[in-house]
C-alpha cells in the first residue's frame, strides 16, 4: 500500500492521520462518469475499489459514511479515468539562460533529483497519475521512478527511457558546445552515457538502457530546438543504426520512442520500426503515409512548441543557438498536429513538461482541440490510446474491473469545456487519494 503524506505535496482525505493507508475497500460515488470508449456519460455511478483495483461499476447506491470508512463523495462531480501524459521530463523543468548555465556548471545529481520531487507532486495534483518519462542524465527518471514506486514520495506512475540515446553531437548528447577544456575534463560520452557512433554502439546503449532499469528506448532521430547545437532538424542517425537500436530493443522488450522534428529522419526512425515519433514538427504526406503503413504513434507536444515560441521572443530566455531554432520550429506544431489528425494517424497525448512547467500538461487538451481534435478524442489521447502504447489496455486508461483505481473528477463537463481538466478537484491513484475535495 502507498502511503498518504500530507505537508502540502498530499493532501489526506478526510481526518486520516499521515501515513495512514486507504480501507481495504472503497466506494466512489460519481455524479457522472465517462465512458471513454463510448464517449457518453454514465448518471450516478458507485465505484468499488479494493485493495487499489476497480472491483465494480454500477448505479450509484446512496451508502453513506466517512472517508475514514471507505466512502468518497463526489455526487456532484464528473469523474474520469487518471489522466496519462506519453512525453514529460520530471528531472528537469524549464529556466532562463543564465540559471541554465549555472546549473550546468554547479549542480549536482542530487540537486536536480530534490528538485524533481516537487515536479512529480505537481503532475500527480493536475489529474496525471500516469506518465511517460522520455530521457533524463544520469539516469535520475528510473531513480525516481523507484521512489514513487516505493511510496517515498507522491507521483504518477512512471514508465521511463533512462537516458535518451543520441550521435555525438547530437540533440541528447549533454557535452554538446562545452568550452575545450570542460570537454577534456569530461570525455567522450559513449554508449554507456547513451552516445553512439554505430550501429554496434547504438545495440550496446540499448544495453545499458536495460541495464539500468529503463521501461523503453529513446533515441533523437534528428535535431531539437533545445540542445545546444545549429540544427533543430537535420537527421542525425543512419538508417542502419536505427535498425540496430530498434531490433536490439524488441529483444529487450522495449518499444522505442523516436523524437523527430525533420522529416527524413523522422522517415528513417519509422522505416525502422520506432513505435512513436514524439513532435513530428516537419512531417510531409510520405510521413504520413508512412505513420498509417508502420501502425506508428505520434505524440504531438503542441505545449511545448507554444512554449518556446513565445519565449524565443525574450532575447535573455535561451541561448544565441537555441532562439532562432524555438521560432522556427514551435509555432508549426499545431498545424501539422491537425493535418496528423485529420488523416487519421493515431495520437497519443503527450506535452513535453519540463521544456514548460509542470503542472500545466492540461492546457495540451485546449490546443488539441483549437486545432480541430473533438473534446472525446483528446480525452482518448490521454487515457485509452496512451495505455495502448504503454502496453497497459488491460490496466489503465479506463474506470472498470480489473483496472487500476486511477479517478479524476471535475465540476463541469469537458466534452462541452475541455478546458475544466485545467482545473481538476480530486486525484486518486491505485485507490490513494492524492487531492481531495
Amino acid at each position: 500500500m502507498k502511503k498518504r503524506i500530507k505537508a502540502g505535496l498530499l493532501l489526506a482525505i478526510g481526518s486520516a492521520a499521515a501515513g495512514a493507508a486507504p480501507a481495504a475497500t472503497q466506494t466512489v460515488d460519481c455524479g457522472r462518469l465517462l465512458d471513454v470508449k463510448s464517449g457518453t456519460w454514465q448518471e450516478k455511478v458507485s465505484i468499488t475499489i479494493e485493495d487499489g483495483i476497480v472491483k465494480s461499476v454500477g448505479p450509484m447506491t446512496g451508502s453513506a459514511g466517512s472517508p475514514d470508512r471507505g466512502h468518497i463523495d463526489l455526487s456532484r462531480h464528473s469523474c474520469l479515468p487518471g489522466l496519462i501524459d506519453m512525453h514529460v521530463h520530471l528531472t528537469s523543468e524549464t529556466q532562463p539562460l543564465i540559471e541554465d548555465y549555472r546549473d550546468r556548471l554547479t549542480a549536482d545529481a542530487p540537486d536536480l533529483a530534490y528538485r524533481s520531487v516537487g515536479f512529480a507532486s505537481r503532475t500527480l495534483l493536475a489529474g496525471f497519475t500516469t506518465v511517460r518519462d522520455l530521457g533524463a542524465q544520469d539516469a535520475l527518471n528510473v531513480s525516481l521512478k523507484r521512489a514513487i514506486n516505493a511510496g517515498a514520495i507522491p507521483g504518477p506512475r512512471m514508465f521511463t527511457s533512462g537516458q535518451a540515446i543520441a550521435t555525438m553531437g547530437g540533440h541528447a548528447d549533454q557535452t554538446n558546445n562545452l568550452s575545450h577544456r570542460l570537454s577534456h575534463a569530461i570525455g567522450t560520452p559513449g554508449p554507456m552515457e547513451g552516445v553512439i557512433g554505430s550501429p554496434d554502439e547504438g545495440r550496446q546503449a540499448v544495453r545499458a538502457r536495460y541495464k539500468e532499469g529503463a521501461d523503453l528506448i529513446k533515441v533523437t532521430a534528428t535535431g531539437g530546438v533545445l540542445s545546444q547545437a545549429a540544427s533543430g532538424q537535420n537527421s542525425q542517425y543512419t538508417e542502419d543504426e536505427l535498425r540496430a537500436i530498434v531490433s536490439t530493443a524488441k529483444d529487450y522488450g522495449f518499444r522505442v520512442a523516436a523524437h523527430a522534428h525533420g522529416a527524413e529522419g523522422l522517415k528513417r526512425a519509422l522505416r525502422a520500426g520506432v513505435d512513436s515519433i514524439e513532435h513530428g514538427t516537419l512531417m510531409d504526406e510520405d510521413s504520413i503515409a508512412l505513420f498509417k503503413k508502420m501502425g506508428a504513434w505520434y505524440v504531438p507536444t503542441i505545449s511545448a512548441g507554444r512554449f518556446v515560441a513565445d519565449k524565443a521572443k525574450d532575447p535573455t530566455y535561451y541561448s544565441p543557438l537555441v532562439r532562432p531554432k524555438a521560432a522556427a520550429i514551435g509555432p508549426q506544431l499545431q498545424a501539422t498536429f491537425a493535418r496528423a489528425y485529420k488523416a487519421g494517424v493515431k495520437i497519443a497525448f503527450g506535452t513535453d513538461a519540463g521544456v514548460f512547467p509542470h503542472g500545466q500538461n492540461a492546457k495540451e487538451f485546449g490546443y488539441m482541440v483549437e486545432a480541430g481534435m473533438t473534446p472525446i478524442d483528446a480525452i482518448r489521447a490521454a487515457t485509452v490510446n496512451a495505455a495502448q502504447l504503454l502496453d497497459q489496455p488491460a490496466r489503465l486508461g479506463q474506470v472498470a474491473p480489473g483496472f487500476a483505481a486511477d479517478i479524476v473528477a471535475v465540476e463541469g463537463d469537458p466534452l462541452r469545456d475541455i478546458r475544466q481538466l485545467e482545473q481538476v478537484k480530486f486525484v486518486m491513484k491505485e485507490g490513494v487519494v492524492y487531492k481531495s475535495l
